[in-house]
């Protein structure tokens, strides 16, 4: 079964965004936003894959950023067959991870605690929407500290079908009771993107591990190169300080 891509016109997503006039609400991915565990996570599957003896599984684990675990299978199954041992495979690759957690300790992406401060600071809403499953998603935040910042936690396995689907931000919208239009997603990965726009989010791209196409160009509100840059190009767009807007064609620069 392929994944079928059901992304609305990008014309009539932003004309409904632009009639916002401020952001209220940050709802942010998590792998490779405010932490760096999507490196840590690919080291993970490439170890688990010598181990079993896969071979090359590059394409899947760039093809499975942002995916939950149900739409990761699919993935890897139409790209290696359906006998694929993904069950097997996810197991230990879990278990290289936590390995690597445990000893090394959670990597926070740089500027993550400080943005979320200034953004509750500002009694702006936040929430959180990853692919990883809601118990993982706990953990991590609860590790980190960060918990008490989000009003929402949607993980990967309260939706069918995660990322690049928008199922999982309209969701998070949903739960923070806010209109998309009036609210940026903080996204890594081009699956990511993808979802927020499709909701008819404020897509704003932190490159991790994949750098932005000229189709992902082309969704986003702004492309920031860390989250102190983040920070800097949500003020003056957040409380009412100015209306949103997006040059048409092109993000705003941060």
């Amino acid at each position: 079964m392929k994944l079928r891509f059901k992304l609305l016109d990008l014309n009539a997503r932003f004309s409904a965004q632009m009639g916002a006039g401020m952001i209220k609400a940050v709802v942010f991915d998590m792998d490779g936003v405010l932490f760096d565990t999507e490196r840590l996570s690919m080291e993970s599957w490439r170890a688990a894959a010598v181990q079993m003896g896969l071979g090359d599984l590059e394409k899947g684990i760039y093809g499975c950023i942002g995916l939950n675990r149900t739409d990761c299978k699919i993935y890897l199954e139409e790209t290696y067959g359906k006998d694929f041992p993904y069950e097997a495979f996810r197991k230990e690759t879990s278990k290289l991870f936590a390995r690597r957690v445990e000893k090394e300790g959670l990597p926070i992406m740089k500027g993550a605690g400080e943005l979320l401060q200034w953004l509750a600071g500002r009694r702006v809403k936040i929430a959180l929407a990853s692919s990883t499953s809601t118990p993982a998603v706990k953990s991590h935040l609860e590790r980190a500290g960060f918990t008490d910042y989000f009003q929402e936690i949607v993980g990967g396995d309260m939706v069918e079908h995660s990322k690049p689907l928008p199922d999982i931000y309209l969701k998070a919208c949903s739960l923070l009771d806010v209109e998309p239009g009036e609210a940026a997603a903080i996204e890594d990965s081009p699956n990511g993107i993808r979802s927020a726009h499709a909701a008819g989010m404020l897509p704003v791209m932190v490159p991790d591990m994949v750098e932005p196409t000229e189709e992902i160009r082309a969704m986003l509100y702004g492309n920031c190169r860390d989250l102190f840059e983040v920070r800097r190009f949500l003020e003056g767009r957040i409380a009412g300080k100015t209306t949103i807007r997006k040059e048409e064609g092109r993000a705003l620069s941060c």
